[in-house]
Parts: C-alpha cells; structure tokens; sequence
C-alpha cells in the first residue's frame, strides 16, 4: 500500500471515533435537558437525511477539490456543529450540522482509493478502511458511554481555566468539549493526505445544474452489468446493516429478556464479526471475484430467521458473529466493485455519491417498515421473521438478475471483468 493510504485510515478512524462518541453524547445531552424521548429517536435519521438530499452535490463538490482538502471542510463542519451544541443551539439542529459533514465527507472518504490505488488493491483497501471503520464504531460508542459516565466526567467537569467561564456544566457538554479535539486531530491527518495527480472536475455555476447530472450518473452506474448488480448488494447490506442494531436490541429482549444495556454489547458481537468477514474477504478475494459472494446475502437473511429459535447468550454470541462475518466478507469485494465501475464510468466523487443516495434511502426505507410493523403491534419475532424473508429473497433476486447478464450479455461482462483485472485498462 501506499503511504498515503495510512494517512487516510488514520484520519477516518478518529473522524468516525468521534461519529460515534458523539451520538452518545448528543443523546445523554438531550436528556439532561429533559428533552421528549422521539427527539433522541430523531438523531438517527437526521444524521442519514442529508446522505440522501444532499446526495447530487457532494459528489460533486469531492470531484471539484483535492480529497483530502474536502475531508478537511467536513471535519471542521462536524467541529462547528460540536460547538453549536455548547453555546446552546438546540441539539438535533447541531447534530444535523454534523450529519452535513458526515456527507460531504463519504465520497471523498471512499473516492480517493480509487485515485490513489490501482484496481489490484481496492478489495484490501477497502477491507482495511471497513474493518477500522467498525472498530472506531465499536470503540466510540465506549468512549462516548465513559465520556458522560460518572468517573471520567468528574475529572472533566473538575478542570478550571483559570480566569475563564467555559459554560460547560454538564456531563455531556464536557464530552462534546473533548470530541471536538478529537475532530481537530482528525483534521490535522485530512492536511498530510497526499496529492493523486487527478485532475478535479469544476463545479457547475449554478448548483441546480447538478441535479440532473446526479441523476444521469445514478442511471449509468443502475445500467451497468457490473455496477448494477454491485450497487444492488451493497444497497440492500447497508440497508440491512444500519437496521440491525434495532433489531439485535428488540430480538435481544424479547428472546433473552435483556435490558437495553446489555443488548448494546451484542450489537458490538455483530460490529465485531463484520470487521473479522471485512479483514478476511481484503485477504482472499480479488476484484473480479466480487460477484462470487452474492449466496452470502441470502445467507444472511437465512440467519436472521434463524434468530428467532436462539433464547441462549452462550449460542447467541457466535451466532451473532457468523452473521457479521458474512456481512463484511459479502461487502468488501462488492464495494470495491462498485467503486471501480463509478471510477471508471464518472468520477469517484460522484459514484459514493449515487451509492451513498441509494445506501442511505434503503436505510430509511427498510427502517420506516421495521417501525410501521413494530408499531401497529407485530411482535419482534413476525417483525424479524419479515426482515429475514426480505433479506433472503432480494439478494436471491439479484443473483437470478446476474445470471441474467450473463446468458444475455456474456461478452460485455467479460469486457468488464477484464477490466477490474488489470490496473492499466479503464472503460
């Protein structure tokens, strides 16, 4: 690898440490001002909101500039909504702030190893920036729950500057005070990432301009024998996966009879399982290889039906492990593919971003029926036999849908595989 990959991962894992220190602290924020319970509901989907409305100009706005010049930006947007949240700025408008950052920062965060790598190791690279990526989701959320926890806040709380009023009262003010450093030190790691040499695209004049441009692109990655059936998968994995904690959480009291806190930690087995499945797919596969990993989705909606008969922590946990390893061995090569063909077919910005839009509408989409049936009174084990079904047969369709491509268009395949097979050919 590259030096300058290093210097990406680096800076990704404290950028997303903080993501998710930061929920915990936006949560425990609300609630020591006694805000409704649904305002602390709200903080999930606003933070997706903006993957989806600003979808057609982040991309956009990541091809224009140096990568790491854009990674910069939305870390110094996620510090400024850190701030708004100390001097009193209501903290779902705040969080939302930061949810802008986050978008703007996902194409460039995924677009620049397609700049910076060649074909060959996308599929490692990618392996490595999920695998960081869910170690920082697990140990932020850790760092967040002991940020506002009793002993850690005491000693932040207990810290004077002399001759100087911060206004920080709270627990969870002073762990927002701390993650803002933590942002900062992300920023410094966005200045040293290198140079690619790809020249940026200008941004259109006037911004409307983009929507139809974003539009086209989704449509010639949708069309694309290779990109069709990538952006697919990872679609409906993401979909499932940004799901997946509320439905460990509900599986977790209904079958185990669990509080909240301790169905936390089976939800890090999960996290836990897909960075290992991530770690090994960078390892074993390579990129032409991708689409050899679609039965692993079926698989998955099959173990998420399974759920339903495990009512023993000591089965549960392995279980659980399995389930996240196959998600992040399906992912890993799939995302690479797909990034490859954005790459190729219109910019890398601009490809994570398409994928993000599509990623983040399964996310709310699949989220809106888990809650519809949840709230009309489905138990957690119908609600979770119905995800499982969903699961298993979508990614069963896409399966017959490839097939497809390849009765039907087996030299355009081969063209495109040829392609991802070497690091000197591009269309």
């Amino acid at each position: 690898m590259k030096r300058g990959f290093y210097t990406i991962m680096t800076a990704q894992f404290f950028s997303s440490l903080a993501d998710n220190a930061l929920f915990v602290a936006a949560i425990e924020l609300l609630r020591s001002r006694q805000a409704p319970e649904w305002q602390s509901a709200a903080l999930v989907p606003l933070f997706a909101l903006f993957y989806v409305a600003l979808a057609p100009f982040v991309g956009a706005f990541a091809d224009a500039r140096p990568k790491g010049q854009v990674m910069f930006i939305s870390n110094a947007i996620k510090v400024v909504g850190c701030l708004l949240m100390l001097v009193g700025v209501h903290p779902l408008m705040a969080y939302t702030l930061v949810g802008l950052g986050a978008a703007a920062y996902s194409p460039a965060k995924y677009g620049i190893l397609t700049e910076l790598l060649p074909p060959s190791q996308l599929v490692k690279a990618n392996g490595w920036i999920e695998g960081l990526t869910i170690a920082s989701i697990i140990l932020g959320v850790l760092l967040g729950g002991q940020l506002v926890g009793p002993y850690l806040s005491a000693m932040l709380l207990s810290v004077d500057l002399p001759g100087m009023n911060t206004g920080i009262d709270h627990a969870a003010e002073a762990a927002i005070a701390v993650l803002v450093s933590v942002y900062v030190l992300a920023a410094i790691f966005n200045l040293r990432i290198p140079l690619t040499g790809v020249t940026p695209r200008p941004m259109p004049s006037n911004p409307l301009a983009l929507l139809p441009d974003f539009w086209r692109c989704n449509s010639r990655l949708w069309h694309d024998r290779l990109g069709q059936i990538s952006l697919a998968t990872t679609t409906l994995f993401w979909g499932v996966s940004g799901n997946l904690r509320y439905i460990v959480l509900a599986w977790a009291g209904a079958a185990l009879g669990y509080s909240t806190t301790q169905a936390s930690s089976l939800v890090g087995v999960v996290a836990l399982g897909t960075a290992v499945g991530a770690v090994v797919a960078s390892l074993r596969m390579r990129l032409d290889q991708a689409t050899r990993v679609m039965p692993l989705g079926i698989g998955m909606g099959v173990l998420v039906l399974a759920m339903n008969f495990i009512d023993n922590v000591w089965v549960a946990a392995p279980f659980l492990v399995l389930l996240g390893g196959l998600g992040g061995f399906l992912v890993v090569p799939m995302n690479a593919l797909l990034q490859h063909r954005g790459h190729n077919l219109m910019g890398a910005g601009r490809s994570i971003a398409v994928q993000n839009f599509n990623e983040q509408a399964c996310i709310l989409g699949l989220g809106f029926l888990y809650s519809l049936a949840t709230g009309l009174g489905v138990s957690a084990f119908a609600a979770i036999t119905g995800f499982g079904v969903l699961v298993a047969g979508c990614m069963w369709l896409i399966a017959r849908w490839h097939r497809h491509n390849e009765r039907t268009h087996p030299h355009e395949l081969e063209r495109l595989l040829e392609i991802a097979r070497r690091d000197d050919l591009h269309g």
